[in-house]
């Protein structure tokens, strides 16, 4: 039981951290409004957990304009979605106790 509990990743402990790293797992990349209405957050509720995802190397963000306007683009690293797929298995391992 303790090696399926030492799974279960800290960063991912928040629906909107969970909510980023699921949807950037099935898409090549989200920018920061389709992420925001995804969600349903706040800018500011939305650039403090990416930022947390990012310090821990698990997203990599890309900052670009579109005509005048700024972009941010996210992107889920290999070392992500190696987090992410051991934290979903060990929920689901949990779950199926």
């Amino acid at each position: 039981m303790s090696s399926i509990i030492n799974n279960i990743n800290k960063a991912f402990d928040h629906r909107i951290r969970l909510g980023i790293m699921s949807i950037l797992v099935v898409n090549e990349y989200a920018d920061f409004k389709m992420l925001k209405e995804l969600l349903g957050v706040t800018d500011g509720n939305l650039a403090s957990h990416t930022k947390a995802l990012e310090k821990e190397e698990y997203i990599n963000v890309e900052k670009s304009f579109i005509g005048r306007k700024p972009n941010t683009k996210y992107y889920v690293t290999k070392k992500g979605r190696d987090a992410f797929k051991k934290h979903v298995e060990a929920i689901e391992k949990l779950l199926n106790r």
